[in-house]
């Protein structure tokens, strides 16, 4: 590196430096905190029985089968919507990108379920499919209950994070296709290569950067799922979430060390999906260019 260059570096690296303290302040110390609350056996409702037991809060939650179901529960409902996300998405996106009539409209449009807040999308889904107030019923020419039986409780969660967070997805694969080169898209289409052909060979490896952010982006925020489950079932027949484990725990029962414990472990996890897309994904994050 030259001087010039690692001048560059050190200059870019100070005006960074507030952020990064601001950043540091409001969110590392929150996790730090929360790792020494993780290591006491702290309840609020008994505050002076506070006795420092290691790591005694982990192993319970780690033995605990009510965090494994709500492992599988989050997983299930992650893989669930994020693939099909990741469908209509590609989907909206190529259409988005490819109108030629009404574009702004289009998007517009297809923007409207992101822009509705979660609580209020979680509602409309839930009275949709109610057996008294809703229609899904009425249309389909049923009468279950859906949202009172566990299966057909997660498949109402998953139709809900679908419609609600696919326009993000598909916003984010639309940045990425405007960044593949149309003069490379009509060269091989003069050579004889098809639309899947271009698709598969040049669209979808040129935008494997792009597919990496918006799944990371959506697996994460999918794996933090709270609001939608809470509004829907409350974790009732089996559907709780590793979120609403941490909140029954921290906020219901006042337990801040088990709840610390469980606030931790998903941060974990958070961290080992992102590791396993990075690498999944063959992004060499220590590299960079030098001057």
């Amino acid at each position: 590196m030259s001087r010039r260059a690692a001048a560059e570096h050190r200059l870019a690296w100070l005006l960074c430096a507030p952020a990064v303290i601001a950043m540091l302040v409001v969110t590392a110390w929150p996790m730090l905190y929360a790792v020494w609350l993780s290591l006491f056996r702290y309840d609020l409702r008994f505050p002076d029985q506070r006795q420092f037991v290691g790591l005694d809060n982990y192993l319970s939650v780690l033995g605990s089968e009510t965090w494994w179901q709500a492992l599988f529960n989050t997983l299930l409902i992650t893989v669930g919507s994020v693939s099909v996300e990741l469908v209509l998405g590609f989907v909206f996106a190529l259409v988005m990108h490819r109108a030629l009539i009404g574009r702004r409209l289009v998007r517009a449009s297809l923007l409207v379920p992101y822009g509705i807040i979660t609580v209020v999308a979680a509602m409309s889904w839930r009275f949709a499919f109610d057996p008294t107030t809703g229609f899904v019923n009425a249309l389909l020419g049923l009468d279950g209950a859906w949202l009172a039986e566990r299966w057909s409780a997660f498949f109402v969660i998953i139709q809900t994070e679908i419609w609600k967070t696919t326009p993000f997805m598909a916003l984010l694969l639309l940045a990425g296709l405007t960044l593949v080169p149309e003069d490379l898209l009509r060269a091989a289409r003069v050579d004889g290569a098809n639309a899947l052909q271009r698709f598969f060979r040049i669209t979808l490896p040129l935008m494997r950067p792009v597919i990496m952010v918006a799944l990371l982006f959506r697996t994460l925020d999918a794996f933090r799922i709270f609001d939608t489950v809470f509004v829907q079932t409350r974790g009732a027949q089996g559907t709780d979430s590793v979120s609403i484990v941490g909140y029954n725990t921290l906020i219901a029962r006042l337990n801040l060390g088990l709840g610390s414990a469980v606030s931790v472990l998903i941060f974990v996890c958070v961290l080992a999906i992102a590791a396993l897309y990075i690498r999944g994904f063959g992004i060499d994050l220590s590299r960079r260019e030098d001057a």
